[in-house]
């Protein structure tokens, strides 16, 4: 059934600079002509042929990968030592090919450039808009996408065990292994933080949504993981993971901060980020109950299914209309706002700022820029440092020290700690942005402080274990959340998803530091000391917020960005 908002949408496009403009049509991928201002109300594709067959070829060229892995059906799926068949080979360039088309499909005609937007025109009406049938299913939606995406960086802790059985590798559980078990994670997440950049780009290039779709499609792309017989290419595999996945979560709390009226913004968007410790919960459930089974593999193949998933979400993902004004789509951003219950407005401009464009102040980096820049930087790697050090040793860790059931205690730990995210959304929503933030910074600090103080005993009392693990599990994964929505919130429009990508680039870049530290033998990767490094830099980070950091509850976008220390004004 068609959700009753789409009646208004069928309306002609209503004047926004004193001319009714014609709307603009294009095909569908029915073939049937459709007004981009009217019944698909922002969800078109610009060449949507293209897009689907690449899809159909990447799902194509995943299944071509999946006989290598039921060949080893019969010994535990192990692969090592198997060569490479002729379907995985002809997988791989089908995959590549249909990654290529794909991308064609989404692409805007025109080199996604567009004319520089309308600054009188205004998205005030979409802050005072009630939350709509719209408003929930693009929520779902990205919660859909964050748990998806969340899931492949977190699935490499649980990898870790077993692919260290397989191919002997060097970790805490075999110090008699050549090859460093690390060599895997220092690879999936440098293609992380080279992903984040590239997304965050792509998403200021050629819009939030077809960034968004293209992201999903590599979580199909990369299922391939699971499939790989030698370690290198599971090296490989996992970079090109981290290449895709890099961007997802940036831009999709981009999407959230310019659809979602102010005073919702904070706390829902906040709450879909739980998705992130909701990944976590649902990647250790995976590892307790069906790596026994299908191996450590399964770990990379489920994002066939999940990717498929997500795509067929892609009708509930309209295009930012921020973004659309920013770029003269104005035609396309009635559509979307009237999907939302909202409409673009005119709204003069305060004397003297109609001469400054807000894209070249930004290209300069004021003060308040570097400085909420700088913080933003401080958290990233502190909680690099923790999710990607700490938390990526914790099975092996728990392992060495005797605890069989480690994934076991761990999903426990992240149940634990669930609930208090939807506290952390209330107080992010309701509280303070920035208070939120530097408590949880200080929270999560103690904790690794707490690791250090107790030291390997910490097993022998399994209360204050899960006590412990809770924040790191929980903690970790909601400062995350909330600094990703704050990312989202403090730049301007054309800038806002490189903004955004570049806190997922610090934090994956403190993940790729503390993983050299280990691989060179600089840091051991033993709770104790991990967690004094990851307290250490946490504390930076709270100090830095707590003197650098501004206050964005229930303000809207427009109004929270700086030059020079002062308040820009109400440009797009």
């Amino acid at each position: 059934m068609r959700p009753t908002v789409r009646h208004a949408e069928r309306r002609q496009v209503p004047p926004v600079d004193g001319v009714t403009r014609k709307p603009e049509t294009r095909r569908d991928s029915l073939g049937r002509l459709r007004t981009l201002s009217g019944e698909l109300g922002g969800v078109t594709f610009h060449r949507p042929v293209a897009f689907w067959i690449g899809v159909t070829a990447v799902i194509a060229g995943v299944l071509l990968h999946l006989p290598m892995y039921l060949h080893g059906r019969h010994n535990g799926y192990r692969l090592v030592g198997m060569p490479m068949d002729w379907s995985m080979t002809l997988g791989m360039v089908v995959i590549i090919a249909g990654m290529a088309v794909s991308l064609y499909g989404l692409f805007p005609k025109g080199g996604g450039d567009g004319k520089r937007g309308d600054r009188s025109l205004r998205v005030a009406a979409l802050d005072d808009a009630t939350l709509s049938f719209a408003h929930v299913a693009l929520l779902l939606s990205m919660a859909v996408a964050v748990t998806i995406d969340i899931m492949k960086p977190t699935s490499l802790a649980f990898v870790v065990p077993g692919m260290t059985a397989e191919y002997g590798l060097k970790s805490p559980l075999n110090p008699a292994g050549t090859i460093p078990a690390a060599y895997l994670a220092l690879a999936g997440i440098t293609g992380t933080v080279i992903g984040s950049m590239v997304w965050g780009w792509l998403g200021d290039k050629i819009g939030r949504r077809a960034s968004i779709l293209y992201a999903g499609i590599s979580f199909i792309a990369t299922s391939i993981c699971g499939a790989m017989p030698d370690f290198y290419w599971n090296v490989a595999m996992c970079f090109l993971m981290g290449l895709g996945v890099g961007g997802m979560l940036p831009i999709a709390y981009t999407l959230l901060a310019e659809t979602i009226p102010a005073r919702h913004r904070g706390w829902l968007s906040v709450l879909i980020g739980a998705d992130i410790a909701g990944a976590y919960i649902l990647t250790s459930w995976i590892a307790a109950e069906l790596v026994p089974v299908y191996s450590w593999r399964i770990l990379w193949l489920i994002g066939l299914p999940t990717g498929v998933l997500f795509i067929m979400l892609n009708r509930w993902i309209p295009e930012s209309p921020r973004y659309l004004l920013a770029y003269g789509r104005i035609d396309e951003a009635g559509a979307v706002m009237r999907r939302y219950g909202a409409a673009v407005v005119t709204q003069a401009q305060p004397d003297g700022q109609a001469d400054h464009p807000v894209p070249r102040q930004w290209r300069r980096w004021s003060r308040a820029h570097l400085a909420l820049t700088l913080v933003i930087a401080s958290l990233g790697i502190g909680t690099g440092f923790i999710l990607f050090g700490f938390n990526f040793w914790m099975p092996t860790n728990l392992r060495k020290l005797g605890l069989a059931d480690a994934d076991t205690i761990l999903r426990n730990a992240a149940l634990l700690g669930f609930p208090l995210t939807f506290v952390v959304s209330w107080l992010y929503g309701f509280w303070s942005s920035k208070k939120t933030i530097v408590l949880l910074a200080a929270i999560t600090a103690a904790a690794m402080f707490g690791f250090v103080l107790a030291g390997d005993a910490i097993v022998g009392n399994r209360a204050l274990l899960y006590g412990l693990l809770v924040v790191p599990i929980w903690g970790i994964n909601s400062v995350t959340a909330v600094v990703s929505v704050y990312c989202s919130e403090i730049y301007p429009t054309r800038i806002r998803a490189k903004g955004s990508g570049f806190y997922a680039g610090a934090c994956k870049a403190g993940g790729v530091g503390i993983i050299c530290l280990v691989v060179f033998g600089i840091a051991p990767p033993s709770m104790a000391g991990i967690a004094i490094i990851g307290g250490i830099s946490m504390t930076i980070a709270l100090v830095a917020m707590v003197v650098f950091g501004v206050e964005t509850r229930h303000r809207r976008l427009e109004d929270i960005e700086f030059h020079d220390g002062v308040k820009v004004g109400n440009a797009i």
